[in-house]
Parts: C-alpha cells; sequence; structure tokens
C-alpha cells in the first residue's frame, strides 16, 4: 500500500528528517519520503500490519501534524493566487500571517535601531534617553518596542520548543533559542542597570546599558521571517508549470443526453458521454472522434509548437484546445485517468522522491540542528575560559545558532527537481521520479526499438512494379484481395487505395504467406515468394527488382491472377524524420546507440545504416531484448531503453532507463521511468539535456549549503576573531541564513530556462 500525508509544521530539512525517521521505525513501514517543498510524506507499508492513523500518530508524537491526502480530481482543483502546490490544500495559518508580522516588525525593528544606533551617525535622541542615569528608561522603552515583533512571530518560539520537546530541533529551534536569548539577557539588563543606579554603581549600569541585546532579538526575526517570505513567494513559483496545466482545464462541457444538448460541469462527465467540442473551447477529458475533425493545439501537454489535425476516429486529449471547427468527441477516460490528471500525478510524485544525490544532505539534515546547538553552547563555555566576557560570548554563541540553515539543505533538491519535472512536463517529457531523473545522464547506452520508435510504427506502400497492367489497376485489385485481412501489410495496401473495391469471393487467409480470393471470376493471390512458389507462379520476371527493394529495407508482396504473376508492391516502415538527427546527437554525446528489433536482419541493417548506427540486433523475441539489455549491463553500462510496444515492456523494466514513446501502449508506458508524450526520438536527446542541467543545479546548491554552513558556523563562533579581530553580529548571522535559502531557491528556478 502506497499513500500521501499532507504534513503541517516542516520548516527545515531537520523536520523532514524527524518525519522520515518516526515514521520509518514504525513496524510494517518500508518506505516513508518527505518532500519539504509540498509538505508531504510518501509512506509504502503493509496494510495488513500498519494504519493511515498510526502513520498519523507517529508523525504526531515528532511534534507535527498528518493528515491522509484524498485521491485529488484534476478538474476540481484551482490553482490560488499564490499558487500553492495544486494537489494540496493551502495550508492553515494558525499564527499571525506573514504579511502582517513583517507590517508590525519592520517599523519597530527602524525605531529601536533609530534609538540603539542612532547616537552613533550623530542623529539625536530624547533628553530622558541620554546618560548612564537615564539607563533604565533607555532600556525599557527597547524592551517595549521589541515586545510586539516578538508577539507576532511568536510562532518561531512555539514551533521550536515543541520541536525540541520532541526531540527533534529544527531551525525554528535555532531562531528561538537565539533571539529568544538575546531577549532574555535583555531583560536582565534592565535589572543590572537598576541595581547599578540604585546602589551607586553607576559602572555596572553603565556597562549593561550599553550591551543591551533587544535589537538583536528583534533583528533576528525580522530578517528571517522577510527570508521565509522571499523563500516562499520564491517557492510558489516551482510549481507554475502545472498550475498552467490546471487553469487550462475547463470548467464546464456541452454534452449530449437524452438527445438533448446539456451544459454540465467537467467532473460530472462519465466514460461513454458524448460532448460538442466548439471552435475555440477547451477539451474537457480524453476521448474519440466521432464526427467532424479540427486542428488541435496540443502544446500545453506535448510542448508541440504547431497544431494537430484530427478527424473521425483520432483520440483528443484533455486540456487540448480546440481552434478551428467544431466535433464530438466520445470520452474515454474521465477524472483521474484523464492525461492531464496523470501528468499532474507524475510531475507531483517526482517532486516527492529524492534523487541519490541528496542522501548525503539527508543524513546530515538527521543530526545537523543538535550538533549547532551543541558548536554553540561549546562557544559559549570556550569564550568565557578564554577570559572573554559573557556579553561577548553569548554574542558568538547566539550567531552560531542564528547562521546555522538547515533550510538550504533542505531545499536544495526538492525545489530543483520540481521545477525540473515542471519544466519537463511543460516540453511533453514526464519523468516519474527523482532517481530516474538524476540517472538519464550518467546513462552511456542507448539502446532503441525500431518499429514505432525509430520508425513511423505504420507500413506504407513506397513501390509499385507491374507487368502489363496499369498500376492503379494492380493496386485496386490487391486492396480489394486484402481488406479482409488484418495484417500490418495489407491495411498499408488498403489505406493507399482510396477508390473502389471490386467483388471478392472465396476469401481464404494462408499464416506465414498471404491471402487467394477469387475476383472477377479469377483467381487472385496476394503474398510472399513462398506463397506463389506453392501454387506455380513464375516470379523471376521481376527478380531484380525484388533485390533493390530489399536492399533498401522495403517488405516485397507478390500478386497473381490465375498463376500468372502481375505485379509486386513494395511496403516499408519509414523512418521518423527526427530519428536520423537525434541518433546523430546521441552518438556525438558520446552515447553508444543500438538498434533492436525483431525484424528481419536485412531491414534491420538496412535501418541502422541510414541511422549511422553500427550495432544492429535483429530477429529477437520480446524477452529477447531484456536479455540484451542485461548484456550490455553485465559489462558495466548504464543503459537507457527506449521502446513504444507491448514487447518492449520487459526490456523497459530491465534497463536502469526506461523511456516509453507516448504513442505506446498502456503496459510499455506502465513499464517506463520516463514517458514521451510525442512520438519523437529527439526528446530522448532533450530529456537527457534536461538531466544533466537539473544534475549540475542539484550539485550547485548542495555545493553551496555545505560550503554556507561549513564556512559560516566556524566564523560565527569567532574563529577569525585571535587572529584578525574579526567578528559576527547575531543580526548579520541571521541575514546571512535568511538569504542562503533564497539563494539556493533562486538558482532552481533558473531551470525554467532550460531549452
Amino acid at each position: 500500500m502506497k499513500n500521501k500525508f499532507t504534513v503541517e509544521g516542516m520548516m527545515c530539512a531537520a523536520c523532514s528528517a524527524a518525519v522520515e525517521r518516526a515514521v520509518g521505525k514504525i513496524e510494517g513501514v518500508e518506505s516513508a519520503q518527505v518532500n519539504l517543498l509540498a509538505k508531504l510524506l510518501t509512506v509504502e507499508y503493509d496494510e495488513g500490519s500498519v494504519t493511515p492513523e498510526s502513520i498519523c500518530a507517529a508523525v504526531k508524537k515528532a511534534g507535527f501534524s498528518a493528515v491522509l491526502q484524498e485521491e485529488p480530481k484534476p478538474v476540481e482543483i484551482k490553482s490560488d493566487e499564490n499558487k500553492n502546490p495544486p494537489s494540496l490544500p493551502k495550508p492553515e495559518e494558525k499564527f499571525t500571517p506573514v504579511k502582517t508580522r513583517l507590517a508590525v516588525s519592520v517599523p519597530l525593528l527602524v525605531i529601536l535601531m533609530y534609538i540603539t544606533m542612532g547616537h552613533m551617525v550623530g542623529l539625536p535622541l530624547p533628553d530622558f534617553l541620554h546618560g548612564v542615569n537615564n539607563g533604565v528608561q533607555f532600556a525599557f522603552l527597547q524592551f517595549l518596542l521589541t515586545l510586539p515583533v516578538v508577539y507576532v512571530n511568536r510562532k518561531f518560539f512555539f514551533n521550536g520548543f515543541r520541536s525540541l520537546l520532541h526531540k527533534a530541533p529544527n531551525m525554528d529551534t535555532l531562531v528561538a533559542v537565539g533571539s529568544g536569548a538575546a531577549l532574555i539577557y535583555g531583560i536582565a539588563s534592565i535589572f543590572m542597570i537598576g541595581y547599578g543606579l540604585g546602589n551607586a554603581r553607576p559602572d555596572i549600569a553603565e556597562k549593561y546599558t550599553s550591551n543591551l541585546y533587544f535589537e538583536s532579538a528583534s533583528m533576528i526575526l525580522t530578517l528571517v521571517t522577510v527570508g521565509k517570505f522571499l523563500e516562499e513567494r520564491s517557492k510558489s513559483k516551482t510549481n507554475s508549470a502545472v498550475a498552467k496545466l490546471i487553469d487550462l482545464s475547463p470548467k464546464t462541457a456541452t454534452v449530449i443526453r437524452n438527445g438533448k444538448e446539456t451544459t454540465v460541469n467537467a467532473e460530472e462527465i462519465v466514460v461513454g458521454d458524448v460532448i460538442i467540442i466548439r471552435p475555440g473551447e477547451k477539451i474537457p477529458v480524453d476521448g474519440i472522434i466521432t464526427e467532424g475533425a479540427s486542428s488541435v493545439d496540443q502544446s500545453a501537454l506535448t510542448g508541440e509548437s504547431m497544431p494537430v489535425e484530427k478527424t473521425v476516429g483520432d483520440s483528443v486529449m484533455s486540456a487540448s484546445i480546440n481552434l478551428e471547427g467544431s466535433f464530438t468527441m466520445k470520452a474515454s477516460k474521465v477524472g483521474k485517468e484523464t492525461t492531464l490528471a496523470q501528468i499532474i500525478k507524475l510531475v507531483e510524485e517526482a517532486g516527492a522522491t529524492k534523487a541519490p544525490v541528496a542522501r548525503l544532505a539527508d543524513k546530515i539534515a538527521g543530526i545537523f540542528v543538535p550538533v549547532v546547538m551543541s558548536i554553540s553552547f561549546v562557544t559559549f563555555i570556550a569564550w568565557l575560559a578564554a577570559g572573554q566576557t559573557v556579553e561577548f560570548a553569548l554574542s558568538c554563541a547566539i550567531c552560531v545558532l542564528v547562521i546555522s540553515c538547515p533550510c538550504a539543505l533542505g531545499l536544495a533538491t526538492p525545489v530543483a527537481i520540481t521545477v525540473s519535472a515542471g519544466r519537463c512536463a511543460s516540453n511533453g517529457i514526464l519523468i516519474k521520479s527523482a532517481e530516474a531523473l538524476e540517472a538519464i545522464c550518467k546513462a552511456d547506452t542507448v539502446i532503441l526499438d525500431k518499429t514505432g520508435t525509430v520508425t513511423t510504427g505504420r507500413p506504407a506502400v513506397t513501390d509499385i512494379i507491374t507487368l502489363d497492367m496499369d498500376k492503379n489497376e494492380l493496386l485496386q485489385l490487391a486492396a480489394s484481395l486484402e481488406n479482409k485481412s488484418e495484417h500490418l501489410l495489407a491495411k498499408a495496401i488498403c489505406e493507399s487505395y482510396k477508390g473502389e473495391l471490386v467483388k471478392v469471393n472465396s476469401f481464404t487467409y494462408i499464416p506465414g504467406k498471404g491471402v487467394s480470393a477469387i475476383i472477377n471470376g479469377k483467381k487472385a493471390l496476394g503474398g510472399n515468394a513462398s506463397l506463389m512458389s506453392e501454387n506455380g507462379v513464375d516470379i523471376s520476371a521481376f527478380k531484380e527488382q525484388t533485390a533493390v527493394l530489399s536492399a533498401q529495407g522495403k517488405t516485397v508482396m507478390y500478386f497473381a491472377q490465375d498463376n500468372n504473376a502481375i505485379g509486386i508492391i513494395a511496403v516499408a516502415d519509414e523512418i521518423k524524420p527526427s530519428s536520423v538527427e537525434a541518433v546523430r546527437t546521441l552518438i556525438q554525446s558520446g552515447k553508444e546507440v543500438i538498434l533492436l528489433t525483431g525484424d528481419n536482419r536485412n531491414t534491420a541493417e538496412v535501418i541502422g545504416r541510414q541511422l549511422g548506427v553500427t550495432k544492429v540486433v535483429a530477429e529477437v523475441l520480446p524477452a529477447q531484448k531484456a536479455e540484451q539489455v542485461e548484456a550490455e549491463q553485465k559489462k558495466g553500462k548504464k543503459v537507457i531503453m527506449v521502446g513504444d510496444g507491448i514487447n518492449d515492456s520487459p526490456a523497459l523494466a530491465k534497463a536502469d532507463i526506461g523511456i516509453a514513446i507516448g504513442g505506446g501502449t498502456d503496459i510499455a508506458i506502465d513499464s517506463a521511468d520516463v514517458v514521451l508524450m510525442k512520438n519523437d526520438l529527439t526528446d530522448v536527446v532533450k530529456a537527457i539535456t534536461f538531466s544533466r542541467k537539473t544534475l549540475r543545479n542539484i550539485k550547485q546548491n548542495l555545493f553551496w549549503a555545505f560550503f554556507y554552513n561549513v564556512i559560516g558556523i566556524p566564523v560565527a563562533a569567532g574563529v577569525l576573531f585571535l587572529p584578525f579581530g574579526i567578528t559576527l553580529s547575531p543580526m548579520i548571522g541571521a541575514a546571512a541564513m535568511s538569504l542562503s535559502s533564497l539563494f539556493v531557491v533562486t538558482n532552481a528556478l533558473r531551470l525554467y530556462k532550460m531549452k
């Protein structure tokens, strides 16, 4: 059983690590993964021993709240103005809204900074705040200005200390302890100032008047809030690709029921409903056109820049836009089964998974906050032991707490994955997991199925050669003869003839050889050389033409009347226009490309030469395709398998990365790690490019997150004070922490420009 839970209260990587650890300890849980960005917990478990309630209870025990997520209905989803993740409810604000917090904190902080530091730049202060004798007023006014800032930002204290009590300290804990220590020290200073003035000890009063930390407490809370506000605004953009898809889904549709046109909500459409689509309207569900024709814009789903012509019998996808003519369609997939819903699901699941490159960050995040708190404590004790003042030691200890940033570690991977998955989806490339997204660019071997992948998958007539008969007459006879056959080659002949067929009697299908019938009172034959030989038909007149056509990779079919050969028709499964360029690009990038097919060797080798592929494996059964993949893997190679049919499914599942062409069968798509919505091999190249750029972005984010903390924490602790006299104030530390998270998110957003 696999379920998703919405988790509230997580703020950083330490939080997500605590949730994963708590749920992972439940006996019967196979895996637990948290997407910090989407506040999403995905759990695989044995439903016989684990229940959703027990998972929620474990999360609650860890200090957070979890709710089982219902399966979303795409047509019911609305993207709000802040572009929250589409499948998740908007988090309920339990504390003061962030904009209100900033509206209160920033003005009070400005006033507070004027009072505490204005005199340093010559700004005037009221007389009652001047001098040691007015120290109590000076300190108490700062305290009064700080209190509202502490109150509106109280969520840091509630969440931080609650997490500490649950033995799962997080970023809020660091902020709460840091700003709380500054606040408590400031309150203690007020008493010490009063003590000094009341006991004729102006030296004590002066010492504490000049070392108040109220502005540090306010600055820490305000800067962290500003950083979180900017971070959330940036993170909200990561789902814009999916949000745009959701916006495409129409809210209503015109359905024919009981012989009348009825307007219904899109979510009320059921399989089998007949829907009228007029020019400019959006298609609400997947279906088949039953009447009419039009041009359809599928760009939002497949990334195709040009409209696609659709007519009776063609399939259309939800969220596509009808550009010209009107048509009616029969609904085939509705609700969560539509193409749009599946795209959204795949993008969300990709964002919910973790790339292998992030495992080190996850391990560090699990112990990050306790280690930072220990470093802070050691810093405080060490400076006191070194003879520094309590104020200096406290300042360094607080700075260690507030400069540390587990958020950057936690956001480095999921933000990049979510942005990249959304960007890929908008280009018609659906990535099912972060593991797949990372692995694509690492593969060194690409195995391509031939039929339907490299070629069109639909054989077409290429040559008609006759002896004494008109070519159109031969094509008419052949199409009439083959009309009742289900063979792909027969269908190619029938599709090429647009005229009227002649009457056929005594039709007989001869497995593996061809067909026979009586046409116009004469015995007609159509099939391979073996069929002609069995019936005594001399086909030697076509020997040279057959050799040439076969060398070109074409399949030759012979036709005869009354045991006399009358002509041949060549049929070929042509290479897609984009396949040659795609293969050339793959080879130039250093990938080994292998062509794999169940077709005959001669045809396969011809196709291979046209593509520029040197290694061709032909005449293989479905199970043998998987064996070929395994053989390459045993050589130590990372293999991408690209296919589209049921017979490709074992190989797709066996490969390190299985890529299914979108026009393929459902079972092939289910076996794949990546689905290409377009039947275009160049998207394999694009997927590899996107993978490489995403992995590079993740590494940049992780490097920054590690580098920032590795450098920032020692500097905050004061390692540069003795040699250079350099120290950081808690205010600078708080600003640096906020900027580090913002940097990681902003860097990930650059992936929107991937091409």
